[in-house]
């Protein structure tokens, strides 16, 4: 492999001769070979997006000239076209408080300007990093990486799902089946009124999504290095912010207190927790519909969803409800991600957080998993689900709790003491009722209506 020698303040180290990153960039890499976890191309996008807009900022308040501003934001274009992926090669596992994955950003910038210009035009610390600190761009990266991906990827795998279970409500309307809780048969319902519940859980964490994004809207850029401001010009920060929401068309705005957005992310906790509500919707979604589609024979049998793959290697014709079990996994990957984003967020000692690349590493893992689980189990599961009638109307008229309708008739005990008689001699309501004396069959008839009951 070919090198080059690049310098930095502690001297000079030996870098790859065909990336863009310099000194502090290989410090870290060979310093930090931690794991397989790679600082998210998501939060690389996001400094893009601000180091662009410092350069637009930068320039307009008088501190950056014209071709250099052009230049950093021209490559900061190649990187959010995805044109440069391969430069940046830091660990999760780094500094809390995300310097080098800053400075990697700033080299990459630098070089590759230089390199566009065809001069040494640019200094990742004097130019590209200008009126910033590492303590104020990561902050500000895992705001705008969190807000962009929860807007542009997650709710539109809301809205997808929402819109099938609105279809399916209304192909499946007047459909009475057995309800259930505590896993045993209760009260009629609607297929429809199930599935209206399973669509309202979606749009009640959509709600709680679209709460969370105010939060996530304001900005630490400006902050520097504790939250005072020091180096950058005045009105810098409400001018990054305004460049950062034309570039993005996100209502990024700059926070009133930058020393609470340094050292605090309960902005991320908030979101996060939204995150976690809708996985935990997801598994109660997942799990009825694999209730539900239990059997084919000896299970509840009550809808039919999409065979997609065999289930067993030993087992010949055995399918299973493998997109549920995927939907389900991924709630509990997400769970186990709050708890990490939750106790990062109550590291901020004094004016920094330093646990922030495990924050945002988790964050961003949230909601990119909750995103392609919600896409991937709306069209190769929800979409297919078809009621088994038969078995709905089959289960429904044998469930005991359909007794229920009886109690303003005979009362409570002896609607319960009819409920016993059926289980205990395996006979219908109607004979047991009968058989006790409570009411006669003409009687019983007119009273046990089911399809009045929901």
């Amino acid at each position: 492999m070919d090198f080059r020698m690049e310098h930095d303040s502690m001297g000079e180290v030996k870098v790859p001769a065909d990336r863009y990153w310099g000194a502090q960039t290989q410090r870290s890499f060979e310093n930090f070979q931690i794991g397989i976890e790679k600082i998210p191309m998501e939060v690389i996008r996001a400094f893009a997006v601000l180091k662009k807009a410092a350069a637009i900022a930068n320039h307009r308040l008088g501190k950056l000239d014209k071709k250099r501003s052009q230049v950093i934001a021209q490559v900061c274009d190649e990187i959010l076209a995805g044109k440069l992926d391969g430069h940046f090669p830091l660990a999760v596992w780094q500094t809390g408080s995300g310097t080098q994955s800053n400075m990697n950003v700033n080299e990459v910038i630098a070089n590759r300007g230089n390199e566009i210009s065809g001069e040494k035009l640019l200094h990742p610390n004097d130019h590209v990093n200008m009126s910033q600190s590492s303590n104020d761009t990561f902050p500000t990266a895992m705001h705008i990486a969190a807000a962009v991906s929860i807007e542009d990827e997650l709710l539109p795998g809301i809205d997808l799902l929402t819109d099938t279970f609105g279809r399916l409500m209304e192909e499946n309307e007047g459909i009475i089946k057995t309800g259930r809780t505590h896993l045993q048969d209760a009260t009629p319902i609607t297929f429809s009124q199930e599935i209206s519940g399973w669509k309202n859980m979606l749009e009640k964490s959509r709600e709680m999504l679209e709460l969370s994004l105010r939060g996530l809207y304001e900005l630490g850029l400006g902050g520097t290095a504790v939250g005072t401001g020091l180096n950058a010009p005045k009105g810098f920060d409400r001018e990054v912010a305004d460049a950062v929401a034309e570039l993005t068309g996100k209502m990024f705005v700059t926070a009133g207190n930058k020393f609470h957005s340094l050292t605090s992310k309960d902005e991320l906790v908030f979101a996060h927790g939204a995150l976690k509500a809708l996985a935990a919707n997801m598994m109660k979604i997942a799990n009825d519909i694999r209730w539900l589609s239990s059997g084919p024979r000896c299970g509840l049998g009550e809808i039919f969803i999409p065979e997609n793959e065999p289930g067993s290697s030993i087992m010949p014709g055995k399918v299973n409800p493998t997109q549920c079990e995927s939907v389900t996994m991924v709630a509990v990957q997400v769970m186990a991600n709050d708890v990490a984003v939750g106790m990062a967020a109550s590291q901020g000692n004094f004016e920094l957080n330093v646990f922030m690349p495990v924050c945002i590493y988790n964050f961003l893992q949230s909601v990119r998993l909750l995103s392609d689980s919600l896409r991937s189990f709306n069209n190769h599961c929800v979409v297919g689900i078809r009621p088994n009638k038969e078995k709905m109307e089959e289960n429904l008229h044998r469930s005991l709790m359909l007794v229920t309708c009886l109690n303003p008739h005979i009362g409570y005990e002896n609607a319960a003491a009819t409920a016993k008689k059926a289980y205990k001699e395996n006979i219908s309501l109607k004979e047991a009722c009968v058989k006790l004396g409570f009411l006669d069959g003409e009687q019983f008839d007119k009273i046990f209506k089911p399809e009045q009951m929901v």
